[in-house]
């Protein structure tokens, strides 16, 4: 989609650096940051929210988190803990309508969230 930011970005239309890419997926660092590791998980497929998950999303969706861990790992927020969450929509706190997957460690969260 032209006027997705998320879409631009994998498309190497917009620059960022990424922390992770392969043929499903990006990662890059958050640009505002909620935590002192903040990164998204983002696939390369535009789905706007969770709501528009499929059946077939579910490999996908197992490839994110999977990366998600493994960056945590590099990061070195692994052992400590971290957060990894999706919003959805706009009272879930969703901003930018690409599904995309937050991972957020190096402090304590708090719970409940927002």
């Amino acid at each position: 989609m032209a006027d997705c930011v998320f879409c631009r970005i994998v498309s190497k239309q917009s620059a960022v650096e990424l922390l992770y890419e392969d043929d499903q997926m990006a990662a890059w660092s958050d640009i505002r940051p909620q935590a002192p590791v903040h990164f998204l998980v983002v696939p390369k497929l535009h789905i706007p929210t969770l709501l528009d998950l499929e059946k077939t999303s579910d490999p996908l969706i197992g490839n994110m988190m999977r990366c998600a861990v493994q960056l945590a790992k590099s990061k070195g927020i692994a052992q400590d803990g971290f957060r990894a969450v999706f919003n959805c929509n706009p009272l879930g706190g969703q901003t930018v309508f690409h599904l995309h997957l937050h991972v957020l460690g190096g402090r304590a969260m708090g719970w409940p969230p927002g």
